[in-house]
């Protein structure tokens, strides 16, 4: 499997809403996007997470679950 870096940047005011929605429902990733690892930042605006998958094309179909409180870049690890 081919590892990514995704980039969330937390939209204004939604980090509590980010993190009850994480407690609630989980990452809400689709079957074959794997989470390995992620870290926030110091400010709580931006998490960098390493994801691992075949297929890229399941990365639009988890942005749309989060969308409405983060803007996502990914980056394919070489």
């Amino acid at each position: 499997m081919k590892k990514y870096m995704v980039i969330e940047y937390f939209k204004l005011g939604c980090f509590e809403a980010i993190y009850e929605r994480y407690n609630q429902q989980g990452r809400l990733l689709p079957d074959g996007l794997h989470y390995l690892e992620s870290w926030v930042s110091k400010d709580k605006n931006v998490c960098f997470q390493l994801m691992e998958t075949d297929d890229v094309a399941l990365f639009p179909e988890w942005f749309r679950r989060w969308d409405d409180v983060i803007e996502f870049e990914v980056y394919p690890i070489d």
